[in-house]
């Protein structure tokens, strides 16, 4: 049992209504052991992808195999290391439960954004600037989806983020409508209402179905 999962364990069964905020514990990466978010990934969608879609600069399933990609995510977030000067993302806990990831780092770290039109369409600015940071993806296990862990997430990036010197936050999610079906790996970015509770601005609308929000820091 991981130290976050001891502290957490005394609060009861998670239920199945929303997150209450003093259930919710959420570490940086190297803080959570790699077991824990194992298996948050394992359960999940995203245990073929393992958070790579924007880090590798080919076709990820052909350019990579799983196993590269299970290492480079361990690489990255620096798991069972406090000490690392780095990690990729945040681990959220339900009641010591490892519940969810959101992967967030300088904007320079996902390599395929460089190329991709959505960020950059209408804007004219440097894709090497490392103050910019970006939010591309959430995982959550599927006993703890609908229950607004996403929200949660999303606010927690951002003081990460800003406690690191990033001067601005990015995000790129879905546009959803009610009534319209959209599949849980569609929704991996996040969805747009998420991100406008969060304090985000849309800033374009580069696709129907994808914005980009963004967050500036006061100096």
């Amino acid at each position: 049992m991981t130290e976050h999962q001891a502290a957490g364990r005394a609060a009861g069964p998670a239920g199945r209504g929303p997150i209450a905020p003093e259930r919710l514990t959420v570490v940086p990466a190297n803080e959570a052991s790699w077991a824990d978010l194992d298996a948050i990934f394992d359960a999940n969608d995203a245990r073929r992808c393992r958070c790579q879609r924007f880090k590798v600069a080919g076709w990820i399933w052909r350019d990579t195999t799983l196993g590269e990609r299970v290492a480079m995510l361990r690489a990255q977030t620096a798991c069972d290391d406090p000490a690392a000067p780095m990690t990729s993302g945040l681990v959220a806990y339900v009641d010591g439960e490892p519940a969810g990831w959101v992967a967030v780092e300088p904007r320079p770290a996902y390599v395929k954004l460089r190329n991709s039109r959505i960020p950059w369409a209408g804007r004219n600015e440097d894709r090497d600037d490392d103050g910019v940071w970006a939010v591309t993806c959430f995982v959550v296990r599927r006993a703890y989806r609908g229950r607004g862990l996403t929200y949660l997430l999303a606010r927690a990036t951002i003081g990460f983020a800003r406690d690191r010197g990033a001067r601005a936050l990015e995000a790129y999610p879905m546009v959803t409508h009610a009534g319209k079906e959209i599949t849980w790996g569609e929704l991996h970015v996040g969805a747009r209402q998420v991100f406008e509770e969060a304090g985000f601005a849309e800033i374009t609308h580069p696709t129907t179905r994808r914005v980009v929000m963004r967050l500036d820091f006061t100096p």
